[in-house]
């Protein structure tokens, strides 16, 4: 469809539901809709600036759990 990548299925399955068309969850501070409540709440973070997710050994945080992820690879 877009032509992205993932290394994960989940993540696969998890991207196509951007693909749909009905998106029933707005955010109240830009008006961009998502497809899923959880979807908004994280992008809610890029308002808020709210990084929930910290890596133990160096104390970075991130607002996605696969940012925490990939960066705790590095290490």
């Amino acid at each position: 469809e877009c032509g992205k990548g993932f290394r994960v299925s989940t993540q696969l399955l998890e991207h196509q539901h951007t693909h749909r068309e009905e998106k029933p969850f707005h955010c109240p501070d830009c008006g961009k809709g998502f497809n899923r409540n959880t979807s908004l709440t994280i992008h809610r973070r890029i308002h808020t600036g709210e990084r929930p997710h910290e890596c133990p050994q160096c104390g970075k945080s991130f607002s996605r759990r696969a940012h925490l992820t990939q960066h705790q690879r590095r290490h």
